[in-house]
């Protein structure tokens, strides 16, 4: 499995403007073969979303359907995130 995290630092406005457009956010990522898992964090300092898939592939397919999606439909909100990727080495 392999995962991908996206910070969009000082935007926590953003984590309840993607959640109430929810069906939206969920048919795209779902769509992505491979993407088993999607989450949506608001934080104290913005917001993060989490994508596990299957491997390093769909992972990044996520990260590129996610930027289009906001370039899209969100343009003012949401600046370019800070993104990691690697692989999940635990699981519970």
């Amino acid at each position: 499995m392999h995962a991908t995290l996206r910070w969009y630092s000082g935007n926590q406005d953003l984590a309840d403007r993607l959640a109430a457009r929810g069906d939206e956010v969920r048919s795209v990522i779902g769509a992505i073969s491979g993407v088993r898992a999607y989450y949506l964090i608001r934080t104290d300092g913005g917001t993060v979303s989490v994508t596990v898939a299957d491997d390093a592939s769909a992972a990044e397919q996520s990260n590129e359907v996610a930027a289009a999606w906001l370039r899209e439909n969100m343009p003012d909100a949401a600046s370019a995130p800070q993104v990691s990727t690697g692989d999940v080495v635990l699981t519970l």
